[in-house]
């Protein structure tokens, strides 16, 4: 018999994080193309990161019928948030500039790549990258490297930068208590073993 999980966060009950998710405004708009791997995955961040902000959009699928009108979106500027030839580091938006439709594919980076293998509109996008993004909080993973971050971490330095008047810190709050809930579950001395 599975345990009883929270409809929103998809969390087990006894486990939820709404009441820690925060609802942020944010001019950028985020759009999260997630590989359907990734939609049960426990520490699903993309769905975090959809929760906590207003202007955000979650569509789980590999090919993309509907990428077109996804990505035009007036008003914004679309940018795909992926490392890779001829990517340009992330800055701060001026006021008066077009936002950023930002666009983050979501899974593993096999996964990632495949899905812009998929859909060539999405890998035409113009690709941007984090500039110097702080240390992963993500302690529960073996990270390809020491820049790599989760999709929540992406998302919210890259909010940081484009936005600096702004605080997207609330963001982390429930993937730091999702992170420090999976630790307890599994035991300080198996997550020594198998994660430090």
């Amino acid at each position: 018999m599975s345990r009883a999980r929270c409809e929103r966060c998809l969390r087990p009950e006894n486990h939820c994080l709404c009441a820690l998710i925060p609802a942020l405004d944010s001019r950028t708009r985020v759009l999260i193309l997630q590989h359907p791997s990734e939609v049960n995955h426990a520490l699903n961040t993309a769905r975090l990161a959809v929760l906590g902000l207003n202007n955000a959009e979650l569509v789980v699928g590999e090919v993309f019928d509907d990428l077109e009108t996804l990505l035009d979106v007036p008003g914004y500027q679309a940018r795909l948030l992926f490392p890779g030839e001829g990517a340009t580091t992330l800055i701060a938006q001026a006021d008066e500039a077009e936002p950023v439709l930002l666009v983050i594919p979501d899974g593993t980076w096999r996964k990632a790549r495949k899905l812009l293998h998929l859909n060539p509109l999405l890998a035409a996008l113009p690709r941007v990258t984090l500039d110097n993004p702080p240390p992963s909080r993500y302690r529960l993973r073996k990270a390809p490297g020491a820049e790599a971050l989760s999709t929540l971490e992406a998302i919210t330095h890259a909010l940081r930068t484009l936005e600096p008047d702004r605080s997207f810190e609330p963001l982390l709050t429930p993937f730091d208590a999702l992170i420090e809930g999976q630790i307890a579950a599994m035991g300080e001395q198996t997550f020594r073993r198998n994660h430090s």
